[in-house]
């Protein structure tokens, strides 16, 4: 069964819920809808938050302008992303998508609730700068927002809860599943791979998939990639507090990897070329290296330039373009 994305919300007239539609090569999700259905007008009033700069302290900054629909809900181009003030932040704003079947978040994932995510960053000093008590004053003030909190919820007198769940609802519907890739999976018109794409999914499979595991394109782990000897950024430990930990930070999707550049928890590299460099031949004997990365004595995977190639041509069919182009998420 192909999956298809819908251009539109639902109308007005009929039953006002959206359906949130699980793509046939993809596992049950694990968010529960029951605690939180979404609805068409929850779906909007959480869009509405996503795209409002008045959620910041000095209302200049949006969850949309560092999570961009054109580069798949990632920071287009910045390693680091700036918040109010221009203040520039510590990690890559990561992409959003697929989010209903993660558990945990964050590059150290450190927040284990789909719901509570948007708190770091109405919160962070470096990004939104702001309160959840002065988010909530603000839209309990707002000319129109009680009035579409009420809708949503049935009350004006709007709480964390229902802010959170407002956003969620537009958050967990981000679907990322009708790649060239998912195509050929699903044997679907457009999904023919070129020789090279079916000889980079082959090295894929082979060098690449035990930590970005299909469908998602990541196994959920937290692993150290030798960008260091000595880490930097601690990474989950941060979380942990276990030096076992030092250094290791959540296995990215690779979906929709063509347009979310740069790369790594620090967008150090802006290439997937630079990338593929790395693990054939730049990686660092780090303490906590991951074993995957230790094969024959030797640390790395190894990858000639034509591989790096026909690896860098199958990622590409990893790109989503309807989602990327989805109305519903956009900012319009």
């Amino acid at each position: 069964m192909a999956f298809q994305y819908s251009s539109e919300l639902p109308s007005a007239a009929g039953i006002d819920t959206i359906q949130f539609k699980q793509p046939s090569n993809f596992r049950k999700p694990v968010y529960d809808f029951d605690k939180n259905p979404v609805t068409k007008d929850g779906f909007l009033l959480g869009k509405a938050l996503f795209y409002d700069p008045l959620l910041s302290v000095d209302k200049t900054v949006a969850c949309g302008n560092c999570h961009q629909a054109s580069a798949a809900f990632a920071n287009l181009g910045s390693a680091l992303s700036r918040g109010i003030k221009n203040c520039k932040g510590t990690r890559n704003a990561p992409p959003l998508f697929n989010l209903a079947w993660q558990k945990e978040f964050m590059w150290d994932g450190r927040i284990n609730n789909h719901e509570a995510v948007p708190v770091n960053a109405l919160t962070n000093p470096c990004e939104m700068g702001n309160t959840m008590s002065n988010v909530l004053y603000t839209l309990q003030n707002h000319a129109g927002y009680p009035a579409e909190f009420k809708k949503v919820f049935g009350s004006d007198k709007i709480t964390q809860e229902m802010v959170l769940k407002a956003i969620a609802q537009f958050t967990v519907m981000m679907v990322s599943a009708n790649s060239k890739y998912d195509k050929y999976i699903r044997h679907e018109a457009g999904g023919a791979f070129t020789e090279n794409e079916q000889a980079g999914y082959a090295l894929f499979r082979q060098k690449c998939e035990a930590c970005h595991t299909e469908p998602l394109f990541t196994d959920l782990s937290y692993r150290n990639n030798g960008l260091e000897e000595t880490s930097i950024d601690i990474g989950r430990d941060s979380m942990t507090h276990q030096r076992a930990d030092r250094g290791k930070f959540r296995v990215p999707s690779l979906r929709n990897i063509e347009i979310t550049s740069p790369y790594m928890h620090d967008g150090r590299f802006y290439s997937l070329k630079e990338v593929l460099q790395h693990y054939n031949s730049g990686m660092k004997n780090h303490a906590n290296l991951d074993p995957v990365f230790r094969q024959d004595g030797k640390v790395g995977i190894a990858l000639s330039p034509t591989e790096q190639t026909q690896i860098i041509a199958f990622l590409k069919t990893l790109t989503d373009v309807d989602f990327i182009n989805d109305r519903r998420f956009n900012n319009h």
